[in-house]
């Protein structure tokens, strides 16, 4: 059966056992491995990525002191040929664990208007992480579930959309911040800080720069704000926001969406 998946699939990297094992090693594995024993926190930084701004801060520092357990920098739609049962099989794990959710999370953020599953996610190749998140009880048990289901190796999921449902199930949305202020550009996305100009802090071309605009950095901060801040009298990028692939309803139970 796997040899026919990898045969057949017509997405990236759909042949490669090694990036099966990567995902499936960046998803359970990789907050377990001895070198990060000692650590709090973790940046992830890949090869032939790009940084483009001066920072005036410790982003660890700034973690630590407002409370964050999850940073990111990108945001955008899976490519749903990759993970088509991920999210049914994550609706049976929330049916078994109930408990395990976040009492404010930011849910909401991973369902479109219709309540179906948008295949948002936040790129994993940037993310700067409390590693008591993954090492949390709650992350073990959902990771654990989602291994025994196959879908790694007999599917393509990936480690992106692993870290960002568990991070809209498990974390509050206070815990979760977006790092709109450092240009980033991984092969082929780049992101650049809006105020990049006046600031004068950044290099990159921010006319190159469009995941800002994107359906799921839109939707992350008008949920956020829902949740967060709901009396604000800014609102926070406000749609319309438009999903191209509703594919999976959501059959999960009291879960408000915006």
């Amino acid at each position: 059966r796997y040899e026919h998946v990898k045969s057949t699939a017509q997405y990236p990297h759909g042949e490669k056992d090694s990036y099966r094992k990567m995902c499936r090693f960046q998803s359970g594995y990789l907050h377990r491995h001895p070198l990060l024993a000692d650590l709090d926190f973790y940046w992830r930084i890949e090869p032939d990525v790009e940084y483009y701004c001066d920072m005036n801060y410790d982003p660890f520092v700034f973690m630590q002191q407002n409370g964050l357990k999850y940073g990111w920098n990108i945001a955008m739609p899976e490519f749903m040929a990759t993970i088509p049962t991920l999210w049914n099989t994550t609706m049976q794990f929330v049916t078994e664990h109930p408990e395990l959710l976040a009492s404010d999370s930011l849910w909401p953020w991973l369902l479109d208007e219709h309540g179906n599953y948008n295949g948002c996610h936040f790129w994993s190749n940037f993310e700067i992480v409390d590693l008591s998140f993954y090492r949390s009880a709650a992350y073990q048990t959902f990771f654990d579930y989602l291994d025994r289901a196959g879908g790694f190796f007999y599917e393509r999921w990936g480690d992106a959309p692993v870290h960002s449902i568990a991070a809209a199930l498990f974390l509050n949305a206070s815990q979760v911040h977006y790092f709109d202020d450092i240009g980033y550009f991984h092969p082929s996305v780049l992101t650049c800080p809006r105020d990049a100009r006046t600031k004068g802090t950044c290099v990159c071309d921010l006319n190159k720069s469009f995941v800002q605009d994107g359906i799921c950095t839109i939707r992350f901060l008008e949920v956020k704000q829902s949740i967060v801040n709901p009396n604000a009298t800014k609102l926070a990028r406000l749609g319309p926001v438009h999903y191209t692939e509703p594919i999976i309803h959501s059959v999960l139970p009291a879960i408000n969406t915006i």
